[in-house]
């Protein structure tokens, strides 16, 4: 699921660049294909309607390793951009299909116990993702360029073509084989009690969950939150890693997609991860409602980092790394408290699971308005400037954070889906 998600929403950033692209065309197309996995929820009734969860697994499985493997193919055409964006779009809905099914065979082949026992498992394989994404796919990219093709990495256009075009063809081949693995492994996944029998059930049981969603108490506020919680982080997350590879005279550190792969995928994630399992660990010592907007000067704050690195423009290795680390850390520790708040303040009720989806939906949706008009507003502000504005975007934050409404004990998560 990571992999898929990774690779759509966040390398195919870097590819841009790589192929030449500027940085808003490049955050703004990678941006667009974060939508299916904001709306997901809309058409997450119908995959309960045919056949098993794990039918819609294998299936949806199969179509993102052809079509992976479509789009190596489409780069030796002449004009590969169209074709490209349009493989990417339908893979997108094929990846969010992917997770609706996965999480659907999670939920309902295991036990509450089991489920428990499992949990760290589940979030340590989606943590892998970026890993093998950010980190290991965009390091090989790098390494592909320099050392296999012998081009001048330094140089962005299209002698990048040949070094993404077998990332791809990798990608196709993990995913394909995760389909035969899954093919004999996966159990089928059971029916919901309340799964759609027909087009006309799965609609109703949609507008019904709008319709109780919205009746919440205070729910606007819910929604002000879930949406802005993570503001700056949106308008961060394309243009840090732009930041990293442009030549210095742009403003950036001139690092070379081999150190960004390694910075991002190693230290940057081994600091999120660190954060994670630190900030679940002081929310539930200390409770979500004392310690939410802690959490939330957590994630902001420490965009700072950014800022004085655009500023001073360091060759050392290890400040760049450790600025990424601090921030990665930091985000990490504060998320913790925004996936918490969805789960037992928004998410409580008749639709649970559809709910909690609408929350992160939300999230998705801010990531992708920022994403989108990123790359544009750096372009207009330069690299300081910009992360001026990402520093005053916090602000936001801090308000829905302070304004945040619990209507629920922090231990009411144990809800129907």
């Amino acid at each position: 699921m990571a992999l898929t998600y990774m690779t759509l929403t966040s390398v195919t950033a870097i590819m841009f660049k790589n192929l030449g692209m500027d940085n808003g065309k490049a955050a703004e197309y990678a941006s667009y294909l974060i939508l299916a996995y904001t709306v997901k929820p809309l058409f997450a009734p119908f995959v309960e309607m045919y056949r098993t969860k794990k039918f819609f697994v294998l299936c949806s499985q199969l179509a993102i390793g052809l079509g992976f493997a479509g789009v190596a193919l489409a780069m030796a055409l002449p004009n590969y951009m169209m074709v490209m964006m349009i493989a990417f779009w339908i893979l997108s809905f094929v990846g969010a299909t992917q997770d609706i099914a996965q999480d659907g065979v999670y939920v309902t082949s295991l036990d509450s116990k089991t489920q428990s026992l499992y949990c760290g498992i589940q979030s340590l394989s989606w943590n892998i993702g970026p890993i093998i994404a950010t980190g290991g796919l965009v390091y090989l990219s790098g390494w592909l360029h320099s050392h296999y093709f012998h081009h001048d990495a330094t140089i962005f256009g299209s002698d990048w073509i040949a070094s993404w075009r077998i990332i791809f063809f990798i990608v196709a081949a993990v995913t394909l084989s995760m389909a035969i693995w899954h093919l004999r492994v996966m159990p089928d996944g059971a029916r919901a009690d309340n799964a759609p029998g027909s087009i006309k059930a799965a609609w109703e049981i949609l507008i019904d969950s709008f319709k109780t969603f919205f009746q919440k108490r205070d729910v606007w506020l819910m929604i002000a939150f879930a949406f802005l919680f993570r503001l700056s982080i949106g308008f961060l997350e394309k243009i840090g890693p732009f930041f990293m590879v442009d030549p210095i005279n742009k403003g950036g550190l001139g690092l070379s997609n081999e150190l960004l792969g390694i910075i991002y995928g190693t230290y940057g994630l081994s600091a999120v991860l660190l954060g994670s399992l630190l900030g679940g660990i002081f929310v539930a010592r200390r409770g979500l409602r004392p310690t939410l907007f802690i959490l939330c000067c957590a994630v902001n704050i420490p965009n700072i980092t950014f800022l004085l690195m655009s500023i001073y423009q360091p060759d050392n290795l290890i400040l760049i790394s450790a600025g990424v680390a601090i921030e990665k850390f930091f985000f990490g520790f504060g998320s913790v408290g925004f996936m918490i708040y969805l789960m037992q303040q928004l998410a409580p009720g008749k639709y649970t699971t559809t709910h909690y989806a609408f929350g992160t939906g939300l999230m998705g949706l801010c990531m992708m308005i920022t994403g989108t008009v990123s790359g544009h507003l750096q372009q207009s502000l330069g690299y300081v400037n910009y992360f001026v504005f990402v520093m005053i975007a916090t602000i936001p934050s801090f308000l829905v954070t302070w304004r945040a409404p619990f209507h629920h004990q922090d231990t009411d998560t144990n809800v129907s889906a």
